[in-house]
């Protein structure tokens, strides 16, 4: 199934939708997609047969606004997960993999409160010169658990969306250099969406302990970023797992794989140049697409100004 969250025409309220050959069907009772999840799935079935029975709308996909499917998740964990990213970023900056990365999936908290939409405009962070994409892929959790096993975390997975992770490259790297972070390099927004699609959606596409999906990137309608979800070092299931390590992963939580390889600007202006890949700017159109997950579209805005602390 394909889930999102969507403003419905009828009461102009954000609604539960299910997504079938373009259109959406809502579901009528005020449930949040966060409300249908913490089972073994049950609840999203019901969920279905109600709005395939009386549903509140039935819309094209491109008459409505799609919210993020999660607007608000309990948190945001994001992994740097995906070798070819971390081993190019390093090179360029003339140094090699901490052994630590092939130790355990490193992962940083982001802002739930700043999550976008899949069509949302994008503001530049306040004072960055260096603002960026991050094309990636995510779960949802959709079972709580503790001290998950990896043989037993995907049976947490209530599905998979796309992730933008908005960078400004030169606050990020400014705040760092102190041992913490990223903060405000990363506090901006971080769009999800447009669906969020179930397993079951995907099992044709399995490969060993990941799925095989192509992940592109485009600015302006040039190509940037191309990859595939199936080159992950660390499996969503290894992530889960460390995540889940000492700690309780609750439904609608957000694990997000970091960056798919040339998958932001950052990577690709170190190793090709500034000038072949400039940072984005006001006006810019970006648009992030995995295979069959869909694809997050965002113009650029200007940035607000910046507000002075002495």
């Amino acid at each position: 199934m394909r889930w999102t969250t969507y403003l419905s025409p009828t009461d102009g309220q954000q609604h539960v939708g299910l997504v079938r050959d373009g259109t959406i069907a809502g579901l009528r009772r005020p449930d949040r997609l966060l409300d249908l999840l913490g089972d073994d799935g049950r609840r999203l079935v019901e969920a279905a047969r109600e709005i395939d029975s009386d549903p509140l709308d039935v819309i094209v996909v491109d008459a409505v606004t799609l919210c993020a499917p999660v607007p608000v998740p309990p948190s945001i964990r994001d992994f740097m997960a995906f070798e070819e990213h971390v081993v190019t970023s390093m090179a360029a900056l003339g140094r090699t993999v901490d052994p630590v990365w092939y130790d355990i999936p490193v992962f940083y908290f982001s802002n739930p409160a700043a999550v976008r939409g899949p069509y949302d405009d994008i503001e530049v962070s306040p004072g960055s010169r260096q603002f960026d994409y991050e094309l990636e892929a995510a779960v949802v959790i959709g079972r709580p658990g503790s001290n998950i096993r990896v043989e037993d975390a995907e049976s947490h997975i209530a599905g998979y969306t796309v992730l933008c992770d908005w960078s400004a490259r030169d606050l990020q790297d400014h705040e760092m250099r102190q041992g913490l972070g990223p903060a405000k390099g990363k506090d901006g927004a971080t769009s999800l969406g447009p669906y969020l699609v179930t397993p079951d959606e995907l099992q044709d596409r399995r490969r060993g302990e990941s799925v095989e999906l192509a992940m592109t990137a485009t600015v302006n309608g040039t190509q940037y970023s191309s990859g595939n979800l199936a080159a992950l070092h660390w499996s969503f299931a290894q992530m889960i797992s460390y995540a889940s390590r000492g700690t309780t992963l609750r439904p609608g939580d957000v694990i997000g794989s970091g960056t798919v390889g040339t998958g932001c600007i950052l990577e690709l202006s170190r190793v090709h140049g500034e000038q072949a890949y400039p940072w984005l700017s006001p006006g810019d159109e970006v648009v992030l697409e995995i295979e069959r997950l869909g694809a997050v579209r965002t113009r650029i805005l200007p940035a607000p100004e910046v507000v002075p602390l002495r």
